[in-house]
Parts: C-alpha cells; structure tokens; sequence
C-alpha cells in the first residue's frame, strides 16, 4: 500500500509540473501586460511631456519675433531629450510661422522584457503636439473703452511696452502728448468711450471694423471700481469719424493696460487729475495669457498681448 501511495505522489508531482509549464506561458503573457504595456505608457507619456514644451518654446520664440526653421529644430531636440530618457528617439517639426502654428512630432522604440515570448520584441511609441501664437484680432473688453493709438505710442516710446511706469492719460481737450487730433479731442463728444454691449460695462470690438461710440463722459464708470490695479485689454482705434451718437471708431489692434487710478464723472479713485479733467492713470504693459474673451490669431500688430496656447490635436 505504502508502494502505491508513492506511485501516486510522484505522478502527482509530475503533473504539477507538467500543469506550471503550461501555465508559464499565459503567465509571461500577464507579465508583459501588466509590465511591458506600463513602460509603454510611461515612455509616451515622457515623449508627449517633452513635445509639448518644445512645441510651447518655439511658439514663444516665434511670438518674440524669433522664429526660424533652424532654431525650432535645435529647441525641440534639447527639450525632448530633458523631458525624456530616450536619447534615441527622433524629433521632427513643422512651423507655420504665417498660421502661428507649430507641430512637434516625437518617437521611440521601446525593447520589451516579457512580450518576446509572445513574439513582440518591440514597440512604437509616438507623441505629438501642437501650439500656437498670436495676438487678440477679436474680443469683449472689460470696459468699453478705446485708446487712441497715437496715445500708446506716445506712452511706450513707440515700441512694445517694457516698463511699468505710470503715466496719465486725459480723455478731453488737455491730452499732454502730441497725438494730432481736432482741438485735442479724439471724438468732439466721445472721449473715447464705446457703445457697451446691451446691460453690460463690455464691448465687443474687431481688428480692422469700426465700433460705434457712446456720447459724453461717464461711459462705463459704473464698473470702473472692480478693475483697481487689473490688467486688461482694451482696443486701440486709428481712425474715427462723426460725433456724438454717431462716433465711430476704427479697431487698430489690442493692448495691456494696468489701471491705477481715475477721475471722472461720477466715479473716482486715486485721481491722477483734478476739476473737469477726465483721465485715466496706468501703464501698458505686455500680457501673455490667452484670455477666453478673445480670439487670437496672427497679427501685424503685436502691441504686447501676445499669447502662447497649445492646440487640441487635428
């Protein structure tokens, strides 16, 4: 009896044996899942890391004017192989300068520990990314308010704005810069303010279409008290025509401006002026968010509010 029992656990042994060697092959299987698949995930995660600076930097080099085939090359190699251990891994890119729009595109190879057992050697792994650059063409302001453009030249000493140096701006006949408008005024009765946007304190305004005007000077004073110190962007206009009610602005592009104080009809703060004066104090200045308010695209007129946004994939 003792004999058959030995028989037996030896046959049994056998059969276990026989059971975990059909049993290691599914198992490397799970293996490769669980490991190899995680490796792949991780090395496109890295690669879509690295893509996506590189496709930021240039879109910002491209913003400041510096933009070039060669150089978007040179910085996505560099910030691809920061963002990544996969020295190996290619690198290409397509820039649009005249879109505003650049496309990195990323890939690697990736040797598998587990999967050639069930003969995969290897993988693919792939990122791509895509940003763009530009200036606001369209959008809703927090005040319906228009600077003439002669105004910020004269503040920003005809270029991008690069100081924070605060300055007064005067909306009637005492203006102290050269602009060379009728007796001082911008529009006789406008003072610069726009029609707003029905029940609000914005405006809406476009690069290159005209906006009407609103007549006399409180304009949107009601809403002046939630802008202390913010920075907001406002339009600029290089033309204008009639008066009153039918003022009419003409849209040169958008800037920064940074409100620091006021005096005006019914509303005042910080005055920077005195008596019947209407002004407004602050400093344009450069402004790099993107702002949902907007719409931005290229533009020949980067008065400082650039913005730098990555694109949803095509």
């Amino acid at each position: 009896m003792q004999r058959l029992n030995a028989i037996r656990a030896q046959s049994d042994r056998g059969a276990v044996s026989v059971l975990a060697a059909l049993l290691m092959v599914p198992l490397i299987g799970f293996a490769a899942i669980s490991i190899d698949i995680a490796a792949v995930h991780s090395d496109r995660q890295k690669l879509q890391m690295g893509a996506d600076a590189a496709a930021l930097a240039i879109a910002q080099d491209c913003a400041r004017s510096d933009c070039g085939t060669l150089r978007a090359r040179t910085t996505a190699r560099q910030l691809v192989d920061k963002n990544t251990s996969a020295t190996e891994s290619s690198v290409s890119v397509d820039l649009v300068a005249a879109a505003g729009k650049v496309t990195v595109d990323t890939s690697d190879t990736r040797d598998h520990w587990f999967a050639p057992v069930l003969g995969i050697n290897e993988s693919e792994v792939g990122a791509t990314s895509t940003a763009g650059w530009g200036s606001p063409i369209s959008g809703t302001s927090a005040l319906p308010l228009a600077f003439y453009v002669c105004e910020f030249w004269a503040q920003t000493g005809g270029g991008i704005p690069s100081d924070r140096i605060e300055r007064t701006i005067e909306f009637t006949k005492t203006s102290n810069t050269d602009c060379p408008v009728p007796s001082g005024n911008l529009v006789p009765g406008g003072f610069g303010w726009l029609a707003p946007n029905a029940g609000t304190c914005q405006a809406f305004t476009r690069i290159g279409q005209e906006v009407q005007g609103a007549p006399g000077n409180k304009g949107g004073t009601s809403c002046m008290s939630s802008l202390h110190n913010k920075t907001i962007l406002l339009p600029l206009f290089d033309a204008y025509r009639g008066q009153g009610n039918n003022a009419y602005y003409r849209v040169y592009g958008y800037a920064a401006f940074t409100i620091t104080g006021y005096h005006l009809s019914g509303a005042n703060w910080n005055s920077p002026c005195r008596g019947n004066e209407r002004c407004i104090s602050g400093y344009f200045t450069e402004f790099l968010d993107r702002s949902d308010d907007f719409e931005y695209g290229p533009s020949t007129q980067n008065l400082g509010a650039t913005a730098v946004y990555l694109l949803p994939d095509q």
